[in-house]
């Protein structure tokens, strides 16, 4: 039967983004009225928003100083895919920031007007879709590295800018095309309550949507990271030997050093991003799966906003491991800090 296949919540609209108002009671299949909450738990929800925002304050901020450290040092044309990572990141800490305090509002939605604002401003669909092109993007950057540095002849022979360039719009519109895709037909107001991912066609459509996005957006991302990751380690290992070798020879150069010793970072810092990312989602991600498979779900409110929580930290403490590993990031940001003292002025260093 048609309904709400998924718990509702008093006042806001319920999404695998925002389950702030998350019912300790059983989900019910209904197409009117609302779930009852503790007091508790409406307490920690909304808790739990303000924390968000502030997440989303802090991420949009830390990624904006990376974008512009990025663009000082000149490393947005050099690495265009780690430059649209980080301004993916920055689109959804924004819109993050911006959907939490309107929900905390309360608004009372009705007509076409209220309709729009729910498909907009209190949906996840502005936040869910650049989080889902990072994921894009990140596979991206992922094998632009493992081809550079395990197939190097392959990559300089086949490996065009246009191809990567083609990346940054496709990983825009992928993900935001999969966030509308999947909200707009799922998205009704009742009652002046916005209700997003609730009115499936069946259970049987949205546990189909939650086990291939488990596997597409989750499982293919962290098989591409370790897959690649792993060959790259294994060739920077082998190419540090032979490095070695030469040095004891004395027939490599100090540019051939720093070159090497630069890609070595570049890579250190994605590796360090994906990590972050396969450590803070994957609770969010595994529940995202079981929601969708299990109609029935129950819950508990306050374990849920501990899973959130750790997942949305992505957004804001991404951005510091660019701004603490990346060298050319990392010169621009300490050059901001007024009371340091500067002894040599900043180089930019040349990046393969």
């Amino acid at each position: 039967m048609n309904g709400l296949t998924s718990v509702m919540s008093r006042g806001q609209n319920f999404t695998f983004a925002d389950l702030t108002d998350l019912s300790i009671t059983t989900p019910t299949h209904q197409t009117t009225g609302s779930s009852t909450t503790s007091s508790s738990s409406r307490g920690a929800g909304f808790y739990f928003r303000c924390a968000v925002i502030i997440i989303g304050v802090v991420g949009t901020a830390a990624n904006g100083l990376v974008l512009y450290a990025m663009v000082a040092s000149k490393q947005h044309r050099k690495h265009v895919l780690i430059f649209n990572q980080n301004l993916l990141n920055l689109a959804s800490s924004l819109f993050m920031s911006i959907t939490y305090s309107v929900r905390l509002g309360n608004i009372y939605v009705d007509g076409m007007h209220g309709y729009l604002l729910c498909l907009t401003l209190l949906s996840e669909v502005p936040g869910w879709g650049p989080f889902l092109g990072s994921l894009i993007n990140l596979a991206a950057i992922t094998v632009e590295r493992y081809l550079k540095v395990v197939h190097p002849v392959f990559a300089k022979k086949n490996l065009r800018k246009w191809m990567i360039h083609s990346v940054i719009p496709f990983a825009w519109f992928a993900g935001i095309a999969v966030a509308a895709g999947v909200t707009i037909p799922t998205a009704d107001v009742i009652d002046g309550v916005c209700y997003t991912l609730v009115f499936w066609k069946s259970h049987t459509a949205q546990m189909a949507f939650g086990i291939w996005y488990f596997l597409s957006f989750y499982v293919v991302i962290l098989l591409i990271v370790i897959f690649c990751y792993g060959r790259i380690l294994v060739a920077i290992h082998r190419q540090a030997s032979v490095m070695a070798a030469h040095n004891a020879a004395g027939s490599v150069s100090a540019a051939q050093t720093q070159s090497k010793q630069i890609r070595t970072n570049v890579i250190k810092t994605m590796i360090l991003v994906s990590v972050l990312f396969a450590i803070t989602w994957t609770p969010a991600q595994v529940f995202h799966l079981l929601l969708n498979i299990h109609s029935t779900l129950s819950l508990r409110g306050k374990g849920f906003y501990a899973v959130l929580f750790i997942a949305y930290l992505y957004h804001c403490t991404n951005p510091f491991i660019y701004a603490t590993n990346f060298d050319p990031v990392k010169r621009i940001l300490l050059g901001l800090i007024p009371w340091r003292k500067t002894t040599q002025p900043s180089e930019t260093v040349q990046m393969t």
